[in-house]
């Protein structure tokens, strides 16, 4: 083996080791502003109010502040005030499948917000005791909770001042519901000037359609003063949104744009990079220059929680959300930030705008917006207008790995879409997975034919070409030039070897992706009685959590399903052509590679989903079959060159000819 051919292999094994990353401590933001706090003197109760408090210059996410006595004013500028209303939780739709409703929302009257988002058709696939999905829940923060949807910062821009709305309770006007089904809440707060004069109203309505993941979320500012008055506020978007995998953390804020060509793009960040950019804003602001704002979300990897707002009248993009930023909640704060109750969210800010004064045109401004709750599903998004115009398909992430996601994505969609289509008549999965990998591997063959034939030729060469090498050593432009006349002389191409793979690479990894990323595999069993359920390990044996020392990984049950793919990758390296090894090193470094392979990758899925690998396992013992075929090919190939019958040269191709009677040539 040559040293190329040596550094290539050891390079390639130090490839395949992959690190483990801690999450950073904690997230930047701790607790916001200020909470409510009831009068001293008992015998005169009031309802209680908030107090505006200076606002920061730079408006980044800071650590709470102690809430001032109701009282005192907070600095020498006009302090303005809401009034405290009653707690109240509200609930729109149902969890249950049979209501009309995809979900339940639980609302709160602190900060007019959405505590809780439960689903109706899907469930926590807890294989005990199943119980409807929630997909956004409140954030515990040492004394503060974070909730979706809630107004927090609200800023007089020329006063300098801001109040913090999600500390407030709002007044509440109970469920409302409409004559086609669907349900609403309206909250109310009006902010006081300090001589007790109203100067702002916010109302916010939710509507909870029937049938529809999309739900409405209005928020109407009016001035009531007689003086105009500049405003702004922020607004947080979907938080809390749980994890979908066990092994694996792949929730990511994500951002839809539309760019100056029509063409939706998205950007994303995940859980781990939001994790060490937490006291960093910019590191966590959902950008991209010279394109519009469409949405913004929290996905985990089969359901998103996207927030659109929605673009004023004649413009086709919304310019008063100027700010989306993502943020990692840790909050046991453990320094590992690992204990399982770690979360992201989103923050909005809003642009500032100037109200008229009251009853004159321009005193009220409306915010409208849209709050998707639902899967990550193509063909959905596909039968919904509004789904496809805004792009929601690219909340879906196909973990593309080492290649394009403009490659990956539209095969992956169109495997997906092949699945469905082969579900029709096949209603199980597992059994779609095996069938779909078999066909790819025979449409697959004739590349992956050349390239084991010509990886057996150069195997064969080896010994010839390290003695080339050696022997012009101290003149490399003469050693290569003896290797390839070699190599053409016998019909073999290093190119060859290598190209047929790198073509089957995106093909292969598409397939993965879309196993990999299909909800349609959650909850759906393969056997009834082994893999019940394609999207989770498939668990043969369950026990108490235990971590793996050094590695850090998690685990819970036997998975019998990875070991059985790392038998398959042992036998198929034992069928694979290999180079002969040229010195002892290189034989050990070879020997090493048959022992990794079929550890390795079992160890890294091991906690992966049953469907990837299904995948896997079935690709590989495809493998070890179509190389049984190759291989034989190539003895047949060479017996007949022994006999006479094959001319060595590219040109036959490694058909069967008869001898013809004039001499034999060679190219």
């Amino acid at each position: 083996m040559s040293r190329g051919k040596m550094r290539s292999t050891r390079y390639t094994i130090y490839g395949l080791i992959f690190v483990l990353a801690g999450f950073c401590l904690l997230c930047g933001r701790l607790v916001a502003d200020s909470a409510v706090s009831l009068h001293n003197n008992r015998a005169h109760i009031k309802p209680p109010c908030i107090l505006l408090q200076q606002t920061e210059t730079d408006d980044k996410t800071s650590a709470p502040k102690e809430p001032a006595p109701e009282n005192i004013q907070l600095n020498a500028a006009t302090t303005f005030s809401a009034d405290n209303a009653s707690a109240e939780i509200l609930t729109l739709g149902s969890t249950d499948p049979n209501s009309g409703f995809k979900f339940q929302l639980e609302l709160s009257t602190k900060g007019a917000a959405i505590r809780k988002a439960t689903f109706s058709g899907f469930d926590d696939s807890d294989y005990k005791n199943p119980q409807p999905l929630v997909i956004l829940s409140p954030v515990q923060l040492p004394g503060d909770e974070v909730l979706s949807m809630a107004n927090t910062g609200f800023v007089f821009v020329a006063h300098d001042q801001r109040l913090p709305l999600d500390k407030l309770h709002w007044r509440s006007f109970g469920v409302e519901e409409t004559g086609d089904g669907s349900q609403g809440a309206r909250f109310e707060v009006v902010i006081k000037n300090a001589t007790g004069e109203p100067v702002i109203k916010l109302t916010k309505t939710y509507k909870l359609n029937v049938g529809s993941y999309l739900s409405d979320c209005n928020i109407i500012v009016e001035n009531l003063s007689d003086a105009e008055q500049k405003v702004r506020f922020n607004l947080a978007g979907p938080v809390g949104i749980g994890r979908e995998e066990f092994g694996n953390d792949s929730r990511q804020a994500v951002a839809g744009f539309k760019d100056s060509n029509g063409r939706i793009i998205s950007t994303r960040i995940a859980i781990g990079k939001l994790s060490k950019a937490s006291k960093n804003i910019d590191d966590r602001k959902l950008t991209k220059p010279s394109a519009g704002f469409l949405w913004a979300a929290v996905a985990n990897k089969y359901f998103a929680a996207i927030v659109v707002p929605v673009p004023d009248e004649g413009k086709n993009f919304c310019d008063w959300v100027t700010d989306r930023i993502g943020t990692f909640y840790n909050p046991d704060g453990d320094s590992q930030a690992d204990s399982g109750d770690e979360t992201i969210g989103l923050d909005l800010k809003i642009a500032s705008t100037t109200l008229a004064a009251k009853d004159q045109t321009g005193s009220v401004k409306t915010y409208n917006f849209q709050l998707y709750l639902g899967p990550k599903d193509k063909s959905l998004f596909d039968k919904n207008q509004l789904y496809r115009d805004l792009g929601f398909a690219q909340s879906i992430d196909f973990q593309a790995c080492c290649c394009p996601v403009s490659m990956i994505s539209p095969l992956a969609f169109g495997i997906l879409a092949m699945m469905k289509w082969m579900y029709g008549f096949i209603p199980n999965y597992g059994v779609v997975i095996i069938i779909l990998v078999f066909l790819v591997r025979i449409v697959l063959h004739p590349l992956t034919k050349k390239s084991q034939v010509s990886m057996s030729k150069m195997s064969k060469l080896g010994p010839q070409t390290e003695q080339i090498r050696k022997k012009y050593a101290d003149n490399k432009a003469e050693m290569n030039k003896q290797v390839m006349a070699l190599y053409k002389e016998q019909g073999a191409s290093p190119i060859m070897g290598f190209l047929p793979m790198m073509v089957q690479m995106p093909v292969l990894i598409a397939l993965w992706s879309a196993i990999y990323a299909s909800i349609d595999l959650r909850g759906a069993p393969f056997l009834p009685f082994w893999i019940t359920d394609l999207s989770a390990p498939d668990a043969v044996v369950r026990f108490a959590t235990i971590t793996i020392p050094l590695l850090g990984a998690k685990v819970n049950s036997l998975n019998l399903l990875p070991i059985l793919m790392g038998v398959a990758m042992y036998l198929q390296q034992k069928l694979m052509p290999s180079q002969a090894a040229a010195n002892p090193q290189a034989a050990q470094q070879q020997k090493m590679m048959m022992i990794m392979m079929p550890l390795f990758f079992p160890l890294i899925l091991y906690n992966g989903p049953s469907g990837v690998n299904l995948y896997f396992m079935a690709s590989t013992f495809a493998g070890v079959i179509e190389q049984h075929v190759i291989k034989k090919h190539i003895r047949e190939r060479e017996e007949a060159k022994e006999k006479g019958l094959v001319a060595v040269t590219s040109k036959t191709g490694g058909k069967v000819k008869k001898k013809k009677p004039k001499p034999f040539h060679k190219f």
